[in-house]
């Protein structure tokens, strides 16, 4: 999987770097002792923004991607652009009622209880090759819930992409049998 487009790893490295400058961290956020990783500065920055689709877009230009699946509420924002930089459909993951017509629901674990993601019946089709979006990967309960749903469609996922991984909570683990691209590794809290 390598990009038409690849560039340089100085430069690659710089605009890493750049990304990292664009988050900020919050400490004790949503509870004590979370370091929460906000995007709002990079979502704000024009150059930070554009960069950040590359980069999650760059290892799949090659590869036939017919929709790319984002869940609420930040994988909308890279998801879309994704799918626009591939020339690819997109496809919401909603909280419970939120989508009109019919819907496929799948629940998941969190650290404080169970929650619900759901997925429109029609939104992919037997076969379509999916790529799955997210702005995080923690502990891998939302994505992997994500993944689920879609091969509930009988889509098959050919990757899944984060601008941020945090490593130390080992969600890599639920998604072992996807490929997985992350763009920034944060390996302690």
């Amino acid at each position: 999987m390598k990009a038409s487009s690849a560039m340089p790893s100085s430069d690659r490295e710089s605009g890493i770097v750049k990304l990292e400058d664009l988050i900020r961290d919050v400490p004790d956020f949503p509870k004590p002792g979370v370091i929460f990783k906000d995007i709002t500065p990079l979502l704000a920055d024009p150059a930070g923004l554009s960069l950040a689709v590359e980069y999650l877009t760059e290892p799949f230009r090659q590869m036939p991607v017919d929709v790319v699946v984002g869940a609420e509420s930040r994988g909308f924002i890279f998801g879309t652009a994704v799918a626009r930089n591939l020339s690819a459909g997109f496809v919401p993951i909603r909280k419970p009622g939120k989508l009109p017509c019919k819907t496929r629901a799948e629940e998941y674990v969190l650290e404080y209880g169970v929650d619900r993601l759901e997925i429109h019946e029609d939104a992919v089709r037997p076969g379509m090759n999916v790529l799955m979006v997210d702005d995080l990967l923690a502990t891998g309960g939302t994505m992997a819930a994500c993944c689920r749903l879609v091969e509930s469609l009988d889509g098959t996922i050919i990757g899944v992409a984060f601008l941020i991984e945090l490593s130390f909570l080992n969600g890599r683990e639920k998604l072992s049998k996807y490929p997985i691209h992350s763009i920034l590794k944060v390996s302690r809290e």
